[in-house]
């Protein structure tokens, strides 16, 4: 393991991490509250960057792809721990690790929260908290890719370890070029959502906020009854399809520009998860009319939590917590199945449940007729065997860790369902869950040790499994020599 290197490029992120911090240092200074919970921070991690980066290593410039997992990890934590500090300094979560839960809880875009109120909050503190959202939406090291001067080498290996989505490929020859595209529309689509939020009659602030939140797919809000204080149909409507929008895969809307609509249009992915919001909405719609008085107001609640769980954003309207077992139970699962491939959404992911599904009914057939030849396609091309593998292997570890997360949290003696859907919440970047952890509760009950467990849970959950789990391996951290290189610093 090239351990300079890894300082060298960790160093790099906490600098962009301190002049990140000026914005929200900016707003507290534009609304009369004190820079110093952001100027220090601030300092403090860009002097931790340049100590690392300061000089860089002569030789062995290059990375194997082992070092690329723990630069996508270690950069996570890091940005994590850092990022707390804001909160504990300005005493808007005096509690470090409950700081640090709503930091990863941002950068991970989950949404959890340790806060029973958040509108008695900092504005700089609230607009920090969503703009975490914003900047782990897309992914910290694609970020960076996007403003670094960076080469390319075999970059696609930290662009796999960080982006959500069993498959990633380049949008153009260079990465580089392919993180700013990425986060040129990301940008876009961001500001559109604002302009559409303050056509509405939404402040300035909370339209930031809550499209912050809805680009990452986060959920943060500035209101305590989220976007629900609104009370708002056109509201409700705008951030809806701008979830669903934030939950397809990027590559798709880069097809668009380029005029690919052929490609877009045939995208398998896309058609399976628009049906499934399509099936979602009608179902819970329908299970819910009685509730609401009308079907139309069972429509627009039903929608917008179907946007919000499916997309793992964690927005809530009204109370689902209430709604009859059918509702919730198709909620719950709509948060194993998350959104697309390639987008800013968490959970298993769309193309993952298709490749599952279809690899299954081909086993199935292959009972009935050993001598058949059957092959997987998805997006109208086979898949090998390799891909089928990683498949069932992050299955297979996802479940391990979900048992065992869940086997554990059992020790706070919380009932089954909080317990559960505690974790799944979390693994999958959802935010709130049920009972105790519903839309209208939070994760404040719950022991230190379990918040950070939790915490881990995010962040296992956002950086699809593996780069979390190969730092436990001692294997990693061993020194290697060869040629196995995947990415190289300009």
């Amino acid at each position: 393991m090239n351990h300079r290197m890894i300082g060298f490029i960790l160093g790099r992120i906490l600098m962009v991490e301190g002049l990140l911090l000026l914005l929200p240092m900016a707003v507290a200074l534009l609304c009369g509250e004190s820079m110093l919970p952001f100027l220090l921070p601030a300092i403090l991690v860009a002097a931790a960057g340049l100590v690392l980066s300061g000089r860089k290593p002569p030789q062995r410039t290059s990375l194997y792809a082992r070092d690329g997992f723990a630069v996508v990890a270690l950069a996570w934590v890091f940005m994590s721990l850092f990022g707390a500090l804001p909160f504990v300094l300005s005493g808007d979560i005096p509690n470090y690790v409950d700081a640090i839960f709503e930091t990863v809880s941002g950068f991970t875009t989950t949404g959890a929260s340790i806060l029973t109120e958040v509108e008695p909050l900092t504005r700089g503190g609230l607009f920090w908290r969503s703009f975490t959202h914003w900047v782990g939406g897309m992914g910290v090291l694609v970020f960076v890719m996007a403003i670094l001067p960076m080469s390319d080498g075999h970059g696609m290996h930290l662009l796999r370890a960080e982006v959500p989505g069993p498959s990633v490929g380049k949008l153009v020859s260079r990465m580089s070029d392919s993180a700013k595209i990425l986060y040129g529309i990301y940008l876009a689509l961001t500001m559109i959502e604002i302009v559409f939020l303050l056509a509405g009659g939404m402040p300035l602030f909370d339209a930031c906020i809550h499209a912050f939140g809805t680009a990452g797919t986060g959920g943060f809000s500035c209101r305590n009854a989220s976007v629900g204080a609104y009370d708002s149909v056109y509201f409700d409507v705008v951030i809806s399809i701008f979830m669903l929008l934030f939950g397809v895969n990027f590559n798709l809307y880069f097809f668009l520009l380029i005029r690919k609509f052929k490609e877009v249009f045939q995208s398998e992915e896309l058609r399976v998860y628009l049906g499934i919001v399509a099936a979602a909405v009608l179902v819970i719609a329908v299970d819910i009319a009685q509730m609401y008085g009308s079907f139309a107001q069972a429509l627009r609640y039903a929608l917008f939590q179907v946007s919000s769980i499916i997309t793992t954003t964690g927005y809530g309207t009204t109370d689902f917590n209430l709604w009859p077992s059918l509702s919730k139970t198709i909620l719950v699962i709509l948060m194993f199945v998350g959104a697309s491939a390639g987008s800013t959404g968490g959970g298993i992911k769309v193309a993952r449940i298709v490749i599952l599904a279809k690899t299954s009914y081909c086993d199935m057939r292959r009972l009935l007729h050993p001598n058949a030849i059957s092959t997987v396609r998805f997006e109208g091309k086979p898949l090998n065997d390799k891909s089928v593998r990683s498949v069932h292997l992050f299955i297979t570890v996802y479940l391990m860790v979900f048992t065992v997360s869940v086997l554990l949290l059992t020790l706070e003696d919380f009932d089954l369902v909080t317990t559960f859907t505690a974790v799944t919440a979390c693994i999958n970047n959802i935010g709130p869950g049920l009972e105790m952890v519903g839309p209208m509760g939070n994760f404040s009950a719950f022991s230190p040790w379990a918040k950070l467990l939790l915490s881990f849970d995010m962040l296992v959950g956002r950086l699809e499994i593996f780069p979390m789990l190969l730092l436990f391996a001692p294997s990693i951290w061993k020194r290697r020599r060869g040629t196995n290189r995947v990415l190289h610093l300009s």
